[in-house]
C-alpha cells in the first residue's frame, strides 16, 4: 500500500495554515472583507481557476458519471434525513430544511477542489468540476430552494428558481473551458494561468477561515451530528462501494468519495438566512463539518485511494 502520510500532511498543512490565517484576518477585518473576496471569487475567480484546470483535465471516459453520482448523493442524503427526523417527530419546519440541507449538500467547490487537486491531481480535475457544477450547485440552488421556499410556505415561480441556478457564472466557465481548453497557449502564459488557478484555491481557503471567524453559535450539536454522520459517512461510504460495483474504480471513484465527503455547503447558511430556517442549526453544522473533514479525509485514501 502507497503511504499516505505526504500527500495528507501537505494538504493538511495547506487546509490548515490558508484556513486559520483566513480566520485571523477574518477577526481583524471588517466583515465587508470576506463579503468582497466571497464575491470576487464567486463572480471571477473561482470561474477562472475551472478554466486553468479544466486545461489539463482528462475528460475521457464516462465522466458523466459524476453528476448522476451527485445527485444520487444528495437524494440519497435528504432521504436518510428524512427518515431519522420522522423517527424522532420533529416538526419544526425551519429546522427540518436547515436538517435536510447540511445533510444534503456539501461544500465540493471552495473545499472540495483544493483537496481534489492536492491529493487526486489536475488529471482529474473534470469529475470534480462536473460533480460540483451539475450536481452540488443545481442541487443547493434548486432543490435546496425549493425545500426551503415549499416547507418555509415561501414558494417562488419555477423561472425564479431557474434563474438563480443560470446566473451562476461557474457554470459558464465550463462551457468556456471546454473550448479554451482546444487552445494551446505559450508556455509561460500557461504557466501564468496556472499560477492564477493555484492564487484562486489560496484565496478560497483564505475565505472559508473568514467565514468560520464570523460563525459564533455552536448550538444543537446532536442533530449536527448526524446530519455529519449521514454527509460525510454513510452516504460516501454507501455510493462509494456502489460506484466500484458499476465498474469505476481508482482515481474517478476517489475524486466522487471525497466530493461526497464534503462539510455542508455555504450556500446551506445562504439559503438558512434568505428563508428564515434553523440558523443555529446550521452553523453548528458548518463549524463542526469544516473541522471533521480532517478526521474524515484518512479513512477515504486507506479505503479508495489504493
Amino acid at each position: 500500500m502507497p503511504s499516505l502520510s505526504s500527500p495528507v500532511l501537505e494538504l493538511y498543512l495547506r487546509l490548515i495554515g490558508g484556513v486559520v490565517l483566513g480566520w485571523f484576518l477574518g477577526r481583524i477585518l471588517p466583515n465587508l472583507a470576506a463579503a468582497y473576496l466571497g464575491k470576487f471569487l464567486f463572480w471571477l475567480g473561482v470561474p477562472i481557476g475551472i478554466i486553468a484546470f479544466l486545461r489539463g483535465a482528462d475528460l475521457s471516459g464516462p465522466i458523466w458519471v459524476a453528476p448522476v453520482v451527485a445527485w444520487v448523493a444528495i437524494l440519497l442524503g435528504a432521504g436518510l434525513a428524512w427518515v431519522w427526523m420522522r423517527q424522532k417527530s420533529y416538526q419544526n419546519k425551519p429546522f427540518q430544511v436547515s436538517f435536510l440541507l447540511a445533510s444534503m449538500v456539501g461544500n465540493t467547490g471552495y473545499l472540495g477542489y483544493p483537496i481534489n487537486l492536492a491529493l487526486v491531481g489536475e488529471k482529474y480535475f473534470g469529475w470534480a468540476v462536473f460533480y460540483d457544477l451539475l450536481g452540488t450547485t443545481l442541487g443547493a440552488y434548486g432543490l435546496g430552494v425549493v425545500l426551503a421556499a415549499y416547507l418555509g410556505r415561501q414558494l417562488q415561480s419555477g423561472w425564479q428558481l431557474i434563474r438563480v441556478v443560470l446566473k451562476n457564472p461557474a457554470l459558464w466557465s465550463l462551457g468556456i473551458g471546454l473550448w479554451f481548453r482546444q487552445i494551446p497557449l505559450p508556455e509561460p502564459a500557461e504557466a501564468s494561468l496556472q499560477a492564477l488557478g493555484w492564487t484562486v484555491i489560496s484565496l478560497s481557503l483564505l475565505l472559508i477561515g473568514m467565514r468560520l471567524s464570523q460563525l459564533h453559535s455552536l448550538r444543537n450539536l446532536q442533530p449536527a451530528s448526524v446530519s455529519l454522520a449521514i454527509k460525510m459517512l454513510l452516504v460516501p461510504l454507501l455510493l462509494g462501494v456502489g460506484i466500484s460495483l458499476i465498474g469505476i474504480s481508482g482515481p474517478p471513484q476517489l475524486v466522487m468519495v471525497l466530493q461526497m465527503s464534503m462539510p455542508p455547503a455555504f450556500a446551506t447558511l445562504v439559503i438558512a438566512e434568505a428563508y428564515d430556517l434553523d440558523l443555529e442549526l446550521t452553523v453548528t453544522a458548518l463549524a463542526a463539518g469544516s473541522s471533521g473533514i480532517l478526521l474524515t479525509l484518512p479513512i477515504w485514501l486507506l479505503l479508495f485511494g489504493g
